[in-house]
């Protein structure tokens, strides 16, 4: 039998056992465990879990971005409907969720860089976008915080309809269990006080990342994870982005150095 490699060192490290293509990330974790295969990379690699150190961070699922009223974006609707399955599935295993959402307050519009306030402000900067789509379909870009109409809100402001979750997350959402985080940025790690940087702790060492947009919000976060340390795990089939070709390089980067599955929580 071959001898299993270590990658990392003392409690922090992971195991690799060749003869059998897998991965154990557990950090020899209290039972149980749950194991996957990927779908990115070397073909029959498998990943092990610790179930109690996993948190599923599911990533601007939210009205704005995947209701019809909002986006003409049926890939992220798609995506959302595979994801309220694995959030029950995940819950049902003992993983804990996490919703991370853009929810902005009057404090963020004023401190947030103009570079973010361009991305949301594309009617504005080319005011003809607004004549391309059906009234109240893709109206969305008038700046953050705008009035959107139609009783949608505050562009991405905390509590406003179309900064709520799409209604299966909504559905699949445990409000006695699931963590709830805002975001001000693409990242919700892009400063160490951020919401979600308090709720993890150091009560977590694997991440699964499903949600929108898999080259952008998805990314950044999972980058920055990677960055602090933890084990990343993007939910291949759970995301989806708009970019052409972006889910699927975003899929191939990210598994050169960590782990990409399919929809295996099902």
């Amino acid at each position: 039998m071959t001898s299993p490699l270590t990658l990392g060192f003392l409690d922090d490290a992971w195991v690799y056992y060749r003869d059998k293509e897998l991965y154990d990330i557990s950090r020899d974790a209290i039972s149980p465990y749950f194991s996957f295969a990927t779908t990115q990379g070397d073909p029959g690699t498998t990943v092990l879990i610790g179930l109690r150190l996993t948190a599923l961070v599911v990533v601007d699922m939210q009205n704005f971005f995947l209701h019809p009223r909002c986006n003409d974006y049926p890939e992220g609707r798609e995506a959302a409907e595979r994801t309220a399955e694995v959030v029950d599935r995940a819950r049902r295993l003992g993983i804990q969720i996490i919703f991370l959402n853009w929810g902005l307050t009057d404090f963020d519009l004023g401190a947030m860089p103009p570079a973010v306030h361009r991305s949301f402000s594309s009617q504005l900067i080319n005011p003809k976008e607004d004549g391309k789509k059906p009234e109240g379909i893709g109206q969305t870009r008038r700046g953050l915080g705008s009035d959107m109409g139609s009783g949608r809100g505050g562009l991405l402001m905390a509590k406003s309809w179309n900064a709520e979750l799409y209604e299966p997350l909504l559905k699949a959402a445990d409000g006695s269990q699931d963590i709830y985080c805002n975001k001000n940025r693409m990242s919700g790690l892009w400063m160490d006080n951020t919401p979600l940087s308090k709720a993890l702790k150091d009560e977590f060492t694997t991440l699964l990342f499903a949600g929108v947009n898999t080259d952008q919000c998805v990314l950044g976060t999972l980058v920055d994870a990677y960055n602090r340390g933890y084990d990343c795990v993007m939910l291949e089939d759970c995301c989806a982005t708009k970019t052409p070709g972006g889910k699927e390089v975003t899929a191939q980067n990210v598994s050169a150095s960590l782990s990409t599955i399919s929809f295996v929580l099902h």
